[in-house]
């Protein structure tokens, strides 16, 4: 039982076998607040390594399939089939599964970018899930309690006006050209399985739903500059972008995966008229406030100034004891149970949809169209 005392959900998986990170984060995620069970998965499209990964996590054998297909379609006929998927493969193999479980009447959870292309991206969105099964996308930082009292404080108006916003995300693990037996950096610089976006898609996708989750701000345009700074690389590396939002305000974002000294180095600035602040993801605990003229105050994570934004934070310990990336998955995963089973009506709006997915391949896409023309602005919605 969860600790809430609500039956688990009985969880999939697709991708996410022996060796895959994101696999092995999703599985830990889905267990910190007991709100799942994982009981069956098609873990990879390799027979033998499906076969082998399921076993390595204690998988019943009749529940350990080699092919989503035949998941989807199992599962949806058991009485004690699985409520919930969890889709980790790489992009080109997110929108098959995702339709096929939707289809079946299955929640699915997907890891982001939403799909490796905006059409499918679009088809996804125009699916009729049966049985009312719903869908997350896990940008997990949105999951962090003080992105959520970011989030708050600007709707709040107590930065006033939304003037400039700077997000960024460097990485340097790409920095040199790397080799085929290096899983994690051989499909994110495909582009027949990551799509049209490298580093812009992999994190800079994170930095853009991070800024438009705490602003609100809807986007009209970007001016990119989409790099590969290695030699041979096809897909991008490094990414400067300029942004308009609706109502005046500017924005630039950077991504990079050639950042020398830097791991994932995620920051999120705001301004207003009124007030700013900053955040960053290496040391998410504590969140800079600044009302203009005041001295800068230290935010800290379930602290003192927590306004109505508590009751969404998923504070699981007390202030001073950190909480981090897999705490911020969890909070999606719980709050996504809490909607499963029809009592989440406060998180709402909180958590990654699939219009947000499909708005993520906008960003891609206008982004890539606006290098490939010398940065020229290129609308969202022209994409």
């Amino acid at each position: 039982m969860a600790e809430n005392g609500a039956k688990r959900i009985r969880l999939g998986m697709v991708g996410g076998g022996t060796g895959a990170f994101i696999g092995y984060v999703h599985r830990v995620a889905s267990r910190i607040d007991g709100d799942y069970e994982l009981v069956a998965g098609a873990l990879s499209s390799r027979p033998d390594v499906a076969k082998e990964s399921g076993r390595n996590i204690g998988l019943a054998e009749d529940r350990i399939y080699t092919s989503y297909e035949d998941m989807a379609r199992a599962e949806a006929a058991r009485p004690d089939g699985i409520e919930a998927v969890s889709i980790v493969t790489p992009n080109h193999m997110h929108y098959s599964p995702a339709k096929a479980f939707l289809e079946a009447g299955i929640h699915v959870i997907c890891d982001k970018p939403i799909t490796s292309t905006l059409e499918d991206a679009r088809k996804l969105a125009a699916i009729k899930p049966a049985n009312g099964a719903k869908f997350l996308l896990t940008h997990n930082y949105t999951g962090y309690p003080l992105i959520r009292q970011a989030r708050e404080l600007v709707a709040s108006g107590a930065l006033g006006k939304i003037r400039v916003i700077q997000a960024e995300y460097p990485q340097d693990w790409l920095t040199e050209a790397t080799t085929d037996d290096n899983k994690q950096a051989s499909w994110r610089t495909d582009p027949a399985r990551s799509g049209a976006g490298g580093a812009i898609g992999d994190i800079g996708t994170h930095a853009y739903n991070l800024a438009r989750f705490v602003t609100g701000l809807k986007t009209q345009a970007v001016s990119a500059d989409l790099t590969s700074f290695v030699p041979g690389r096809q897909l991008d590396d490094n990414v400067h972008i300029l942004l308009r939002f609706e109502g005046g305000a500017k924005g630039m974002l950077w991504a990079s995966q050639v950042a020398v000294g830097n791991e994932n180095g995620l920051q999120l600035r705001v301004y207003g008229d009124k007030g700013g602040l900053e955040w960053r993801q290496d040391n998410p605990n504590y969140m800079w406030f600044t009302e203009f003229g005041k001295p800068r105050q230290l935010l800290t994570r379930g602290g003192a100034i927590s306004g109505n934004a508590v009751s969404t934070m998923n504070v699981r310990i007390p202030s001073g004891h950190p909480e981090g990336y897999l705490e911020a998955f969890a909070t999606l995963y719980s709050q996504f149970a809490a909607i499963i089973r029809g009592d989440g009506a406060a998180y709402e709006g909180l958590l990654p949809t699939m219009a947000d997915g499909v708005e993520g391949m906008q960003f891609i896409v206008a982004s890539v169209q606006s290098s490939q023309n010398d940065g020229k602005w290129t609308r969202l919605s022209d994409v």
